[in-house]
C-alpha cells in the first residue's frame, strides 16, 4: 500500500533531520518546496560533464547570462553520463538539492564533441532530455560593444520552419526550450519590458547521398528596441540588432517521457483552470456576447404596483365604462317597448 502524502512528507522531513523529529527551520523549508496552484519562475542548473572543453564552458556561461536571475552554474567537472541510471540518479540528486526543475550538462569528447544534454525534472524525477551537437557558435563576447537584455526581461521566442510541427522530436525540443527562457510566468506585458528576440529556425540538410535529411536548428538572438512608428500609429516599430549568443546545432539523442507520465506532468489544478461559462462566445472583434434564456412569461394577468394616480384613472375609466353600459341597455329597452306598442298597439306598462 502506498504512503499517504502526509506520511511521505514525514519520512522526508525525518531523512533530512538524521532520523530525528524535524525542526522548525527544516519543516519551514519543506513548506517552500511544496508544489503551489501558480508556480514562480523555473530555475535551471548549468553543469559541466567529464570533460568540458572552453568552448562549452563559454556556452554554459552564456546561458547563465541568458537566463539570469533564474540559473545556477557549478563550475566543477562532474562524473555525470546522463544516459545512464546512475547519471540520472547523480542529476536527479543535484537538481533536488539545488532545487532546480531544469538543467543543461555540457561535455565535449572525441565521439561527441562540443555535446549538450538540456532536460527537466517532474516530481524531483527525470521526465525527458535532449542531447544535442553544437556545429557552429558566436558568443556575447563576440557581440562586443552592442546593447544586451536587461536582468530578468522575458524574450519573445518564433520558432520557423514546418519542421516543428511535422517532427516529433522537434515539437518535444519546442517545449523543452520554451521552459528553458520563458522566465517568469506572468498575466499581461508592458511594450517597454521587451527587449530582445529569440528565432529558431528549423532546416532540413543533407548529409549525404541515399541519407535521410537531418534537420539542423538555427538560434539567433537579437536585440529588440522598440521605436515610434514613422507611418504612424499606435504600435511602435521593432528595430533588431544581433546580440548573441548565436548558435547551430543538431538532435543526437533523446529520451522522452512515457505518454502516462507526460500526461500526468501536464495535467493542471482544479483551481488555475478557467470555468467554462455557458451561452458566452466571443465573435472575431473580441466583443463578448450571451444568451439568455427565459420561459414565456404571462404579461396580460401580472399586475405590478400602481401610483394613485394611476389607481384613480382606473377608477374614472370603470365608472365611464359602467355609465356607457347602462346607457346601452337603457336604449335597448327603449326600442324593445317601442316595437311592442307598435305590434299591440299599447305599451307593457298598460298591461
Amino acid at each position: 500500500m502506498a504512503p499517504t502524502p502526509h506520511q511521505s512528507k514525514t519520512a522526508k522531513a525525518k531523512l533530512i533531520a538524521g532520523g530525528k523529529q524535524p525542526k522548525a527551520r527544516i519543516q519551514r523549508y519543506l513548506k517552500t518546496t511544496e508544489s503551489q496552484l501558480v508556480e514562480g519562475a523555473k530555475t535551471s542548473l548549468l553543469l559541466k560533464g567529464i570533460r568540458c572543453s572552453d568552448a562549452m564552458s563559454t556556452v554554459l556561461k552564456d546561458m547563465r547570462s541568458v537566463q539570469s536571475p533564474h540559473a545556477k552554474l557549478l563550475t566543477k567537472n562532474n562524473m555525470i553520463v546522463p544516459f545512464d541510471d546512475a547519471g540520472q540518479q547523480s542529476l536527479e540528486f543535484l537538481t533536488t538539492k539545488n532545487d532546480a526543475s531544469l538543467f543543461a550538462l555540457a561535455s565535449h569528447n572525441k565521439k561527441r564533441p562540443n555535446n549538450l544534454v538540456m532536460g527537466r525534472t517532474f516530481d524531483r524525477r527525470i521526465l525527458d532530455m535532449v542531447e544535442i551537437g553544437i556545429l557552429q557558435y558566436r558568443s556575447l563576447n563576440d557581440f562586443g560593444g552592442l546593447p544586451k537584455k536587461r536582468l530578468g526581461s522575458k524574450p519573445l521566442l518564433q520558432f520557423v520552419g514546418d519542421v516543428w510541427s511535422s517532427d516529433v522530436n522537434l515539437r518535444r525540443l519546442q517545449n523543452l526550450l520554451i521552459d528553458f527562457y520563458r522566465g517568469d510566468p506572468v498575466g499581461s506585458l508592458v511594450l517597454s519590458g521587451l527587449d530582445h528576440v529569440m528565432v529558431f529556425t528549423a532546416a532540413e540538410t543533407s548529409v549525404g547521398s541515399g541519407q535521410e535529411p537531418i534537420p539542423i536548428i538555427h538560434q539567433r538572438t537579437y536585440y529588440m528596441k522598440l521605436k515610434k512608428n514613422p507611418k504612424g500609429g499606435k504600435a511602435p516599430v521593432p528595430y533588431l540588432t544581433p546580440s548573441g549568443p548565436d548558435m547551430d546545432f543538431r538532435i543526437r539523442r533523446t529520451q522522452f517521457a512515457s505518454p502516462d507520465l507526460w500526461k500526468l506532468a501536464m495535467k493542471q489544478p482544479a483551481g488555475v483552470k478557467a470555468k467554462k461559462k455557458k451561452n458566452q462566445t466571443t465573435n472575431i472583434f473580441g466583443e463578448t456576447i450571451g444568451r439568455l434564456h427565459l420561459d414565456k412569461q404571462d404579461i396580460d394577468s401580472r399586475s405590478g404596483k400602481k401610483s394613485k394616480a394611476l389607481r384613480l384613472a382606473d377608477k374614472l375609466e370603470k365608472e365611464e365604462e359602467k355609465k356607457a353600459i347602462e346607457s346601452e341597455l337603457g336604449r335597448e329597452e327603449d326600442e324593445l317597448n317601442s316595437e311592442f306598442k307598435q305590434a299591440y298597439g299599447f305599451g307593457p306598462d298598460g298591461m
